[in-house]
């Protein structure tokens, strides 16, 4: 038992159906049927089946859904080209798309670190028309200068939520 546990643990975070998740999602799909079986026989009531026709649907298209796979990459598998890589092992494809260009570089995990990277990279002149409006976006004529936004309701706060809306129609039904 704890080796289907560490299995299932694993298996969580491996990409595609796994035996031991599939066969989780069976037992714990087999289990729900029944349960609501027991309870349509206790409570006679319609939405036990209704509820077992949705659980019973899901249940299918998942398995479904694993055997469609398994099959693709078993077709992947007979034409020689890998559908699944190893952690860290980069196909022909990978490398074409990585490129200093795209937000996921081949160094960076996040969008963000990459945007930093690009812009630390380049000389600001050098950017493209889209990238420098989108990135640098300034009031003409105050360079430094911070300025608040106008409150478009009145208020003075900025501070903007639903609560203060409710409060506010609260104090208006008491007047």
């Amino acid at each position: 038992m704890a080796s289907f546990m560490e299995d299932l643990w694993s298996s969580i975070f491996t990409a595609g159906p796994t035996p031991t998740l599939l066969l989780a999602t069976n037992v714990t799909f087999a289990v729900l049927q029944i349960l609501l079986l027991v309870l349509l026989l206790a409570t006679y009531s319609i939405h036990f089946v209704i509820l077992s026709i949705l659980s019973g649907s899901l249940w299918y298209s998942i398995n479904w859904f694993a055997q469609e796979l398994k099959q693709t990459q078993a077709e992947a598998r007979r034409q020689g080209s890998p559908s699944e890589t190893a952690p860290g092992e980069a196909t022909q494809t990978d490398v074409k798309a990585r490129s200093p260009e795209t937000p996921d570089g081949a160094e960076s995990d996040t969008e963000t670190e990459s945007l930093v990277d690009r812009k630390s990279a380049r000389a600001p002149g050098s950017a493209p028309q889209s990238l420098t409006a989108s990135t640098t976006l300034e009031v003409p004529g105050s360079a430094s200068e911070v300025r608040k936004r106008l409150s478009v309701s009145g208020e003075s706060s900025g501070y903007t939520s639903t609560d203060s809306e409710w409060e506010k129609v609260d104090d208006s039904n008491e007047k």
